[in-house]
């Protein structure tokens, strides 16, 4: 008797503290999305959106140095936005005429829909799509890539070669740290928890907050080259920005892609007629030093 009042009151005890703990969850799983900074306010607001199949898609597009005829289109990586090319955007205008980035679907201040079936192939059509609204279909363009943005620099490149779209003249190509080699990336316990995580990735986008992306994040750079807190805290602004947080695991599809696509993608870079370069830190833990620099050369 006395065992069965004390299963009695230990199940009134788990559901009274059932009850206290949905109402505290949901609470924490709504926190609003941390106030943009003065910086990244700034970029916002000296941008642009352009729509595409209905759906908006931010971009910047500014002028350089005049009498040039060079333009560059930057491409950047997962899962921050074109403001990760703050930092050299004015020098950038100094050498070429135009200086054009967007925030890809599903990143940054652009629309991230969900549910949504993300691909590489989806923005590149985004990036050509950019170029004819802008009325530079016609025009030799040079890519400057990062991470994800070298995955669609890949795609744009196989078009060209093939002669696919004709809507986009590649000049040059330069790319930077990014798993163009399916065999030697890494990525991180998240990302994998992310991608194949099954009916446990919508639990896990939901349960992301600051602290679990900054700790991730953070090892990814160098040592002498990581993001100062509050740089952090404009990369989660802008991923938080339209709930971004979750649609990450379906953005997270593009390694699956990736592997898929090895033959098309690093195909692309095997046989080219353009100059392409290639800026490499050795200390990416994702996509690591010498098997990586190996299969490049």
């Amino acid at each position: 008797m006395v065992r069965r009042d004390r299963l009695r009151r230990m199940r009134e005890w788990w559901v009274q503290v059932g009850l206290l703990a949905v109402p505290l969850l949901a609470a924490y799983l709504h926190i609003p999305p941390p106030q943009l900074s003065p910086a990244l306010h700034a970029w916002k607001a000296s941008g642009k959106f352009f729509t595409y199949k209905g759906l908006r898609i931010f971009y910047q597009d500014s002028a350089g140095v005049v009498g040039s005829p060079e333009i560059v289109v930057l491409l950047h990586g997962f899962p921050t936005s074109s403001y990760d090319w703050y930092k050299i955007w004015e020098g950038l205008t100094l050498r070429f005429h135009r200086v054009i980035a967007l925030d890809f679907l599903g990143f940054g201040f652009s629309d991230k829909p969900r549910p949504h079936h993300y691909s590489i192939f989806e923005q590149a059509s985004i990036v050509e799509a950019l170029l004819r609204h802008l009325g530079l279909q016609n025009r030799r363009i040079n890519l400057l890539s990062h991470d994800y943005g070298d995955i669609v620099a890949q795609e744009l490149l196989y078009r060209y070669k093939q002669n696919r779209s004709g809507r986009l003249t590649i000049k040059s190509l330069c790319l930077s740290n990014g798993g163009i080699f399916p065999e030697t990336h890494h990525p991180l316990l998240l990302q994998k928890l992310l991608k194949d995580g099954g009916v446990l990735s919508p639990i896990l986008t939901r349960l992301m907050n600051f602290f679990v992306f900054s700790r991730g994040l953070t090892p990814v750079f160098g040592p002498y080259t990581r993001p100062s807190e509050s740089e952090l805290w404009d990369m989660w602004a802008g991923i938080r920005n339209n709930d971004g947080n979750l649609v990450i695991d379906s953005l997270l599809q593009y390694i699956n892609q990736r592997q898929k696509f090895k033959r098309r993608w690093v195909g692309a870079l095997t046989s080219v007629n353009i100059p392409i370069h290639f800026i490499y830190g050795p200390l990416d833990p994702v996509n690591p030093y010498p098997e990586f620099l190996e299969l490049y050369r």
